[in-house]
């Protein structure tokens, strides 16, 4: 580029793509959707099994296929227009949901959701802010990342609102459309660079090969870590609406309340934990964040009053904000951008597989025992082992 504002253009458009489709792929759509779960209950009587077996059967199926896959489409083709698709899906699955009456077409629009989470969720957008960002990388990925906790944010209020006066079916609709709305004009106009022209943490003539990152013990500390937070906090996510609304019995206000305090604080830990990436070993963050979302998901269990209560949601959100982007500044750090979209694919493989199983176990296990008591100790245990396995990880990238 001869323009020497360029950079800048392309750095600002693509952090307003990626704070636009997090917003609404995952703000809106992943954190939104279970504040409809209890309906699915109430109206369609389904047990809480079945509402969360939709989330982990759509990413069981799309997860070990398409992840792996959309990372080698975002490393050879660039994440463009697999945002595009995603973006497309995710709304299209919301309308579809809200008009689902059978278990049938309730997992065929979760399927359809979970895809536009793949193809236009966190994956390409890490890749694209890699990319784009060298020094200050952390501030980039928590400014984008700050996305998905204004949408988490407010979505439960926003269909609080809007099932109030449409009905809750037509509210899904809507947000549906909101989503569409919302990130496809950014995606559609984003520019990205090539990934070799902007890799600076792998020297001239090295070797870049996916199997020999394979090879390293590291991988597997970084995946097991990530598979086992990742799965306390969706166990976690997933299932405190019905928690809440109906084993506790509070009024859908204060849940929604309740809900989005957890995304506020989601907020914070999302700038927190980017600013201290900058300074701090990225090893040392990923650790506190780990301990923070281990720490917080006993008091939200047993949390006594209303303002304990939000309280505990607010700290659990903090854990929440800066765990989904800590996870790829590490990754970057281990193994340097020439692999990270066929690394990150692997990786987000691994966590929707815990975060499609570990929602749905904790979730029988209550309708087994009448209780979310044994659940929420084994997210208790889950969020203990990732911060074992991030101990375990080297300080830096090594050989």
């Amino acid at each position: 580029m001869t323009d020497p504002s360029a950079p800048r253009r392309d750095q600002t458009l693509a952090l307003t793509t990626a704070f636009l489709s997090l917003f609404s792929i995952v703000g809106v759509a992943l954190y939104g959707l279970p504040f409809f779960y209890d309906f699915f209950v109430t109206d369609l009587g389904w047990t809480r099994q079945q509402v969360t077996s939709g989330n982990a059967l759509s990413k069981l199926l799309v997860g070990p296929l398409f992840g792996f896959l959309a990372g080698v489409i975002v490393d050879r083709f660039g994440p463009r227009r697999l945002m595009l698709a995603g973006i497309a899906m995710a709304g299209l699955a919301l309308v579809g949901l809200g008009g689902t009456t059978t278990l049938s077409a309730f997992y065929f629009f979760y399927l359809f959701n979970a895809l536009g989470y793949v193809c236009g969720g966190p994956l390409p957008n890490q890749v694209l802010l890699s990319r784009l960002f060298d020094q200050g990388r952390g501030k980039a990925m928590g400014f984008a990342y700050l996305g998905i906790g204004i949408g988490g944010m407010i979505v439960p209020l926003l269909a609080h609102a809007l099932i109030e006066e449409l009905g809750w079916r037509t509210a899904l609709r809507a947000l549906g459309v909101l989503i569409i709305v919302l990130a496809f004009p950014a995606a559609f106009f984003v520019r990205e660079p090539k990934a070799e022209k902007r890799d600076s943490t792998v020297p001239a003539g090295e070797p870049v090969s996916i199997i020999s990152v394979l090879k390293r013990p590291a991988f597997y500390l970084l995946a097991v870590g990530s598979m086992a937070s990742i799965g306390a906090i969706g166990g976690t996510i997933q299932n405190l609406k019905l928690f809440l609304a109906l084993d506790k019995g509070m009024a859908q206000a204060l849940v929604a309340q309740v809900l989005s305090l957890v995304l506020a604080g989601s907020i914070v830990g999302r700038i927190l934990m980017g600013w201290l990436a900058d300074r701090w070993p990225r090893k040392r963050v990923m650790l506190l964040v780990y301990l923070i979302v281990a720490g917080a998901i006993p008091l939200l269990a047993v949390a006594p009053t209303t303002t304990s209560l939000k309280g505990a949601g607010f700290l659990f959100g903090v854990g929440l904000g800066g765990d989904y982007m800590i996870i790829p500044l590490m990754a970057a750090d281990l193994f340097g951008l020439k692999v990270m979209g066929r690394l990150m694919g692997i990786v987000l493989t691994a966590d929707g597989v815990a975060e499609a199983v570990i929602p749905m176990a904790v979730a029988t296990i209550r309708d087994h025992t009448g209780s979310y008591t044994m659940g929420f100790a084994l997210l208790v245990a889950l969020a203990a082992v990732g911060a074992v396995a991030v101990a375990l990880l080297p300080g830096r990238r090594q050989g």
